[in-house]
């Protein structure tokens, strides 16, 4: 007979609380391979001298493998279950890893791309199968603590890699040959395919409770129908902005502290002040927490973006400390919007739930879309003035936690 999750978590407690600290790592490091585009984006910029458009590629293909591979994923997953899902998402995003190593070798900007794709790729897979997984390792009513914790451990992997990645890719002086530049990539990819193999090794090895997926927790499909409710479709949209800003503003940060009219710093300077930006999330979630126990979760949502709105004009207004300070801010004005807009977007959903998140998972997309925006506005009016298009993002997501994020009532679907 299989046993439960909860059952395995009273009978063998040390062993459960092993395989969700195993789990937390798994979203630690995903929130660091994450982080390690930002660092990647100027350091394949200047090795291929792109334009802000062509780097920016580099999201696209990211971003754009969550959009492709999470309904085929959540298939996989419900197929072979979670604990295999999980093995087979560590063994490709290592695979995407190695693949950096011709990458440099050849120095073919587009295998780069493919490189990330097939890194992404794995993470998407990764990402499906160990949220819901997080929630049925133990007793459901802290469901919504474990996956907090893991959470903050992404946050985690998100601030410390721009400090190890950077030093890494920039420590080579200037003025070195390409083949030197494009093989200090090896290094840090490589390192992580070997973390995420023993990873694999270790997930697929350890006691898991023989549970099959649950299509209903799984994006296994893109009902679109689900968008007739108007306050998920606008959610939806809420999501793709989001996304789409906050990874292009972290995606520019390094370029924008290296122009002359902000701080005019090194490559490696300025990929150390990434942390500040992601950091500043970390810190805001556990701020936000606490706040939302007073405020409404929509007039929070608005007055963060509000204040985003207000830093980021600060920033393109002026230069130097003012300027760089003002736009690392907005990382602490992030941090509620992603998880605040989604149960937003899900509330009154009743059984359309699980097709409402599946959509709101998509939308992640914003990722691969505002950033490649974003690249062709700088090359056209400037870096430092490109960075009203996420302001823009902020306003409307401002407008749904005021209005749009308010259900109708005859379109709310009961359970």
């Amino acid at each position: 007979m299989t046993q439960t999750a909860e059952a395995v978590s009273q009978n063998h407690p040390k062993t459960s609380h092993f395989v969700l600290w195993t789990l937390t790592s798994l979203f630690f490091m995903w929130g660091f391979i994450t982080a390690m585009n930002d660092v990647l984006i100027p350091h394949l910029k200047a090795l291929f001298d792109l334009t802000y458009t062509k780097a920016m590629l580099v999201q696209s293909c990211f971003f754009g493998a969550y959009f492709l591979i999470s309904v085929p994923g959540g298939k996989l997953v419900s197929k072979v279950g979670y604990q295999k899902g999980i093995g087979i998402g560590l063994l490709t995003a290592a695979i995407g890893c190695v693949m950096f190593i011709p990458s440099a070798y050849f120095e073919q900007y587009w295998m780069f791309l493919l490189a990330l794709f097939v890194l992404a790729s794995g993470v998407t897979i990764l990402q499906v199968a160990a949220n819901p997984l997080v929630t049925i390792m133990g007793d459901p009513e802290t469901a919504s603590s474990r996956l907090t914790m893991t959470q903050a451990f992404n946050s985690l992997g998100t601030t410390v890699a721009p400090i190890i990645g950077g030093a890494l890719l920039f420590s080579a002086h200037e003025g070195v040959e390409t083949q030197v530049e494009a093989s200090s990539v090896i290094a840090p990819y490589l390192s992580m395919a070997a973390v995420l193999i023993v990873m694999a090794i270790v997930m697929v090895k350890v006691a898991l409770p023989s549970t099959k997926a649950d299509e209903a927790d799984l994006p296994t499909t893109a009902d679109q129908s689900v968008l007739k409710i108007r306050h998920l479709a606008l959610g939806v949209l809420a999501i793709f902005l989001y996304v789409g800003a906050e990874v292009s503003i972290g995606s520019f940060l390094v370029n924008y502290f290296v122009s002359n009219d902000v701080m005019g710093m090194t490559e490696g300077q300025a990929s150390r002040y990434l942390a500040y930006y992601w950091g500043g999330a970390m810190v805001g979630r556990f701020i936000g927490a606490v706040v939302m126990q007073k405020v409404k979760p929509g007039l929070l949502l608005a007055f963060n973006c509000a204040m985003s709105c207000i830093l980021i004009a600060i920033s393109v207004s002026s230069s130097g400390e003012v300027a760089m300070w003002s736009i690392l801010a907005v990382g602490l004005c992030n941090s509620i919007m992603f998880p605040t807009i989604f149960s937003l977007a899900l509330k009154g959903l009743g059984k359309q739930t699980a097709n409402g998140s599946g959509m709101l998972c998509l939308a992640i997309v914003g990722g691969a879309i505002i950033p490649l925006l974003q690249g062709v506005l700088a090359d056209t009016v400037g870096l430092q003035v490109s960075f009203l298009l996420p302001l823009l993002c902020y306003i409307y997501i401002a407008f749904y936690g005021l209005v749009g994020s308010k259900p109708v009532v005859n379109q709310e679907t009961n359970a």
